[in-house]
This record gives C-alpha cells, sequence and structure tokens, in this order.
C-alpha cells in the first residue's frame, strides 16, 4: 500500500495497542510511522534498581491532573518506548467469554464482538508473547492447600506468564519483574515482542520524543483526519491514524479534535468521547507468617471465588526484600526485612462498572488547560461492595491458613489497568469506536489501546488490548 507524501499509518503511542498494530501493517508492507511520547528505557541496571524505581520514581510521568475536586494529582503513567508493557508484572490473561456478554445489573456494557471473535488473536498474541505458566513453588502450593482445605470453592488457575523460560537462572531478575522493566529481555514486551521484528523494515520508522499536540484535518466535513502536529512543531502527513496513547491520552487528542472543528452537535459519539473510565478496584495485600519464604517467581496462580464473579487475586511478584521497603517508613529497617522475608504479597482485583460520569476531559483554566482526572467508585456500587467482601474474605481465607495480613487500597494514581474512555460498541450514542476500531462518524481514525475497552473484566487487560490491536490492523490489511 502507498500513501503519496505520507505514510500509509501513523500511530500514537507504542505500547500494547501501538506496538502490536504497527507489527501488523508493516509487516503487511505498510509505511508506518509509530510517534512515542517518551524515549527507550536504559539498559544500565537502573529499571531494576529499587531506590530509583520504587522509592524515587523516576521513570514515572510527572503530568500534572486535578481530581474531580479540584485536588493535585499526578496519575503512576509511564512514557517511554514500549509503554507499561516495559512495567507490567507480565500476566497475560485472556478475559472469559461471559466478560464480554452485558451484565446490567453490574451495570457493564458487552462488546460488539465475542470471545471467538478475538480468540485467534489471542492465541497469535500468546505465540508472539510466548506465554507460558510455570509450576507453583513451595511457600504458595502450601497457602493454596490450606486455604483449599478450608474452603474448596477458591479455585486456582495457572498464571499465563510473559517470561523467559530461562528467567530462574538470573536470580535477581527472576524476583524484580513485576512492576521493573528488564535489561536482559527476560520479560516479553511490546518492544521485544511486536516492535523489535519490525525494526529493521525499510517501511517502519519509531519516533522517540514525539509528543503529538493535535490531529489534523483538512475538511471538517468530511471528517477524514490526515495527519499530526507536534508540541516542537513537527507536522507528519498520514492515510490512516491509529489512538494508541491510552485511556487517559487518546480521548483529550480526540476531544481537542471535535472541539476544534465543532463537531459536538454533528457527531453522536462526541458526548461519550472520555467517559466510562474503568480502572479495577485494586488492594495490595501482604500475609504473613512465622517461616521465611524462598519462592523465586511467586507470580505463578490466579485464585478466584465463585462468590465473588469479578474478582481474582493474584500473588506479586515481590521477594521479601522489596516487601520489606513496601512497608511504612516508621518500621525500623531490621524489622522490616524480617517481615519481609517471612510475607507473601497479593493483588486483589475487582471488576468496576462502566459508570458514564467516571471519566477524563480537559478544562481550561487561567494557567493553560487542566487535566481532570473525574473517578469515584461509589459511582460503582455494586462493584465496591464485592471488592469489600472479597478482600474480607481472602484476608479471612489468610487467616484460616495461618497468616496475618494488613491491605492498602491503589488509589486513583493507580492507572496501570486504565480503561474505558472510548469504549466500543455498535450504538454511537452509547460507545465512540464501532466493532473494527474505527471512530463513529470519522474516515480512517482507529483506536487500538485499553481506551476500547468495554469492560475491565476481573483480570489483567494487556493481552486483550494486544489481541484487539492486531485484529483491527489484521482486518485493515485484509480490505
Amino acid at each position: 500500500m502507498n500513501s503519496p507524501g505520507g505514510f500509509d499509518a501513523i500511530i500514537i503511542g507504542s505500547g500494547a495497542g501501538g506496538a502490536a498494530a504497527a507489527y501488523e501493517l508493516a509487516g503487511a508492507g505498510w509505511s508506518v510511522l509509530v510517534l512515542e511520547k517518551g524515549r527507550r528505557l536504559p539498559l544500565d541496571g537502573s529499571t531494576l534498581d529499587i531506590q530509583q524505581v520504587v522509592h524515587g520514581g523516576r521513570f514515572l510521568s510527572q503530568e500534572p491532573w486535578s481530581d474531580s475536586e479540584g485536588r493535585a494529582l499526578i496519575p503512576e503513567e509511564h512514557f517511554n518506548v514500549g509503554g507499561k508493557t516495559c512495567w507490567y508484572g507480565a500476566a497475560l490473561l485472556r478475559f472469559a467469554p461471559h466478560e464480554f456478554a452485558p451484565d446490567p445489573i453490574y451495570e457493564c456494557p458487552g462488546w460488539p464482538i465475542t470471545y471467538d471473535d478475538l480468540a485467534p488473536y489471542y492465541e497469535r498474541v500468546e505465540q508472539l508473547l510466548d506465554v507460558r505458566t510455570f509450576a507453583t513453588e513451595p511457600a504458595l502450593g502450601r497457602i493454596v492447600d490450606r486455604i483449599r482445605a478450608r474452603d474448596p470453592r477458591w479455585q486456582t488457575l495457572p498464571m499465563p506468564m510473559g517470561l523467559s523460560a530461562g528467567i530462574r537462572a538470573n536470580a535477581f531478575e527472576a524476583t524484580h519483574f513485576d512492576g521493573f522493566a528488564s535489561v536482559a529481555g527476560l520479560k516479553h514486551d511490546a518492544n521485544t515482542a511486536f516492535l523489535d521484528r519490525v525494526a529493521g523494515l525499510p517501511n517502519f520508522r519509531l519516533e522517540e520524543g514525539a509528543e503529538v499536540a493535535e490531529l489534523l484535518m483538512a475538511d471538517p466535513t468530511k471528517r477524514q483526519v490526515t495527519g499530526v502536529r507536534l508540541t516542537d512543531g513537527r507536522v507528519f502527513e498520514g492515510a490512516r491514524l491509529f489512538l494508541a496513547a491510552g485511556a487517559l491520552h487518546s480521548p483529550r487528542l480526540l476531544q481537542r479534535l471535535i472541539e476544534r472543528h465543532g463537531l459536538a452537535a454533528r457527531l453522536p459519539a462526541a458526548a461519550e468521547v472520555g467517559r466510562r473510565l474503568k480502572l479495577h478496584l485494586l488492594t495490595a495485600l501482604i500475609a504473613v507468617s512465622p517461616g521465611k519464604k524462598h519462592d523465586q517467581l511467586r507470580k505463578t496462580a490466579l485464585l478466584s471465588h465463585p462468590n465473588y464473579p469479578h474478582s481474582s487475586a493474584q500473588p506479586l511478584g515481590f521477594d521479601g526484600e522489596l516487601i520489606g521497603t513496601l512497608l511504612p517508613g516508621f518500621v525500623p529497617h531490621p524489622l522490616a526485612t524480617a517481615i519481609g522475608s517471612r510475607a507473601y504479597g497479593f493483588f486483589l482485583l475487582t471488576e468496576d462498572g462502566s459508570a458514564r460520569d467516571n471519566q477524563i476531559r480537559e478544562a481550561v483554566a487561567a494557567h493553560g488547560v487542566d487535566r481532570v482526572f473525574d473517578y469515584r467508585e461509589t459511582r460503582t456500587p455494586y462493584a465496591a461492595r464485592e471488592h469489600r467482601d472479597f478482600v474480607r474474605s481472602f484476608q479471612r481465607a489468610l487467616l484460616h491458613a495461618g497468616m496475618v495480613s494488613f491491605t492498602q487500597r491503589i488509589g486513583l494514581k493507580g492507572t496501570a489497568h486504565a480503561c474505558g474512555t472510548l469504549s466500543t460498541g455498535n450504538d454511537p450514542t452509547q460507545s465512540v469506536v464501532d466493532s473494527d476500531g474505527r471512530v463513529h462518524g470519522f474516515e480512517a481514525l482507529y483506536v487500538v489501546d485499553g481506551s476500547v475497552l468495554p469492560r475491565s473484566s476481573r483480570v489483567n487487560p494487556s493481552l486483550t488490548i494486544f489481541a484487539w490491536s492486531l485484529r483491527v490492523a489484521d482486518r485493515l490489511v485484509d480490505l
């Protein structure tokens, strides 16, 4: 495919969605430009350093936002080549078939596609990411056995992981993959699985440090996006544009375009742009018992219970040293180290409903533009209730297993699973993107990041984002 005077495809963002689309389109011969706001991560070991990553927050965005009450907020976003996939815990789970259907009581809309539509792309992504499971290690095995002995309704499944089969040979990386970026290439992410595969093609180009300021449209009556302008003034033209900047950033670019050209009244989907933000209700839990824990990977199983159908628990891939650093600062270091060596971390998550008023927007302020993060879990009361009950139930199960636990809620800053601000659906008055990824009412404008997800499900969204993007790109290639 050739596009005189520009690229066949411009992709904004290089995370899961952007990388998968770039891989598929560039591999099919399209001329592809990927624009990434951040830069490549260093390979000097700093991305594995607890002080720099956890305590110093060196690799986190410092982009200022405001919450619904006008209070300052800095979401924990990552701007780098490969996006959040470089930092995620490598858990790569499929959504269940029923999670593509609507759940009206729980305030969850359905997808315009089914699980079967996405299944072939799940399989392809799993192959590209070299997804595998690892045997449950001794300490976790004992915990699970004790929980199930008391209540066999607790279910466990092997955790599909995007980790190298030989990661255990590198003890440091094996205990520092969850929330850290690999230096040795032992974690499979958007870089290693997708971008690196097309990096040498003459029709592929990646621009680092390229922040997009606005989408360009020559003739608003045709609703044809023709390119982008960067904050440094550079302009790139393309036949098709793909939003892949993430659920907090893609909708703002689309909002600016709609407002600049006065399209709100003529575009039914305009009222839905930025709405139905979902984060997952998240709680970190540390469980302690007398014996020391020597498991290495730890994150090898997913736990669930039929009483809490929208919730799951997964071990954190944190060793004792890291768990010790997460304890409150007033805990003396020797005590924190002792507790950490006897502790196991868990990440508890519950699907939140799709409340329309939970949203991302920009507002004009005296100092310029204010980024507004308007999310309240009280707008999805069924989810809030289930999450509270699930956490308590899991704590009781751990207590019966001989472990005392304490918890910490992950607040608005925790945007690792943010999705839903440009939801896909068949009805343009209730969604923004159609079943092929095209924005309702626009020509050649597509969305391939987590903002399309109408449901967040009870598991991590990254594999589904990869699969959705691959499907969108594949269907375009076949046209």
